[in-house]
C-alpha cells in the first residue's frame, strides 16, 4: 500500500506525542505521587503546549497549495515585496541604493551612462515586473553560461552589459559600492525565492522567430502606436532637466546596436507583451516583429568591438553586425 507522505510539521506533532507520553505516564491519582512527578508532569505540558503553539504558528505562515513556491519543481511568480520589509541597517541602506539607481540610472551614473536611459527603461516596475525582464532571483540564478560571451557570467558581469551595451555607457567597478548597491537591490527582490529556481516570468514573452518582418509595415505601425510617446523617429520626449518622459528608442540617446533590444526579434518580444504601454499583449506576433524590424535598425550608437559576441559561432539571425 502505497504511503500518503506526513506534513511538514509532522516533526512537530510526532514531538508532541512523544511528550504528551512520557508526561501522563507520571500521572496518578494515587496518593504516593510524589511532588517531583506533578513538576515535570507540569513542565512536559508546557512544552506539549509550546511546541502546539509553534505548530500553529508554522501553519499559519505556509503558502497556499496554490502558491509556486511551495510547489515542488513549481517556478516562483514575480512580485515587487513591500518597501517596509527593506531593514533599517547597512544592507537596507544598499537596497535603497539600488533602487535609486534602478529608477534614475541616467542621474545617478552620469560617468557609465553614455545616454539618457535607466534602468527601468526595459525593466520596468521597478525591476519586479513579469516578462519586462525582472530581477528576481537573478542573483541566485548567476553564474550561468551566456552564449553571447562565450563563458560562463556572474550577475555582475551581466549588470555591466547592460551598462556597455543599453546604456552606451561604461562599465562599473566590480567591487563598487554601486554595484554592490544593485546587487543587494536585486537579492532583496528575491526573497523568500527559491535558490536558483528561473522566476515565471523571467525575460520577455515569446514570439514566433520564424516570422519574417515587413518594415513598411512596421514604420507605419510605430507611426499610429508609438510615436505618440516615443516621437517620430524614436528620439523620445524629456523633462527640462534632461531626463525622459518616454525614452528614446533610437538616436543618439538610446540603446546602441549591440544592446539585446536592438535585435528585432528580441525587441519583439518586449513590444508584444508590453506594448502599447499599458496596452500589453494586444498586437498580433507579426506586428511586433515588424515594428521591431523598422525601430531597431534606425540609426543608433555603434557598440565598439561587437564583432567578438558569439564567439563560439551560434550567434542568432538577427544579431548587429
Amino acid at each position: 500500500m502505497k504511503m500518503l507522505p506526513y506534513p511538514k510539521n509532522s516533526f512537530l506533532i510526532a514531538t508532541m506525542l512523544a511528550i504528551s507520553a512520557a508526561g501522563f505516564t507520571g500521572c496518578s491519582d494515587k496518593a504516593e505521587t510524589k511532588a517531583v512527578d506533578r513538576v515535570e508532569e507540569a513542565a512536559a505540558l508546557a512544552r506539549v503546549k509550546d511546541l502546539e503553539a509553534r505548530a500553529d504558528m508554522l501553519k499559519s505562515n505556509m503558502p497556499a497549495a496554490n502558491d509556486m513556491t511551495a510547489t515542488a519543481g513549481g517556478k516562483p511568480t514575480i512580485k515587487m515585496p513591500d518597501e517596509s520589509t527593506i531593514p533599517d541597517d547597512e544592507f537596507g541602506a544598499a537596497v535603497r541604493r539600488g533602487l535609486q539607481i534602478a529608477n534614475h540610472t541616467y542621474k545617478e551614473l552620469p560617468n557609465n551612462v553614455g545616454n539618457q536611459l535607466n534602468c527601468t527603461s526595459c525593466h520596468l516596475g521597478n525591476g519586479s515586473e513579469a516578462y519586462a525582464a525582472p530581477w528576481n532571483n537573478m542573483p541566485s540564478v548567476y553564474p550561468i553560461y551566456r552564449t553571447r560571451a562565450g563563458r560562463v557570467n556572474t550577475i555582475q558581469e551581466r549588470i555591466n552589459g547592460c551598462f556597455e551595451r543599453s546604456m552606451n555607457g561604461k562599465a562599473l567597478e566590480l567591487n563598487s559600492d554601486d554595484m554592490n548597491a544593485m546587487v543587494s537591490y536585486m537579492s532583496w527582490l528575491s526573497q523568500d525565492m527559491p535558490f536558483g529556481v528561473s522566476p515565471e516570468g523571467r525575460g520577455f514573452v515569446k514570439v514566433d522567430k520564424n516570422l519574417e518582418p515587413n518594415t513598411d509595415n512596421g514604420k507605419k505601425l510605430f507611426a499610429e502606436k508609438c510615436s505618440v510617446c516615443h516621437g517620430a523617429t524614436g528620439e523620445g520626449q524629456y523633462n527640462d532637466d534632461g531626463t525622459y518622459i518616454y525614452p528614446a528608442v533610437a538616436g543618439e540617446k538610446s540603446f546602441n546596436d549591440g544592446a539585446g533590444m536592438a535585435r528585432t526579434y528580441t525587441a519583439a518580444a518586449f513590444i508584444k507583451g508590453k506594448m502599447p504601454f499599458g496596452q500589453g499583449n494586444t498586437l498580433t506576433d507579426q506586428e511586433a516583429v515588424d515594428i521591431a524590424a523598422y525601430f531597431t535598425h534606425l540609426p543608433r550608437p555603434v557598440k565598439a568591438n561587437k564583432d567578438k559576441d558569439w564567439p563560439n559561432g551560434d550567434a542568432p539571425k538577427d544579431v548587429r553586425r
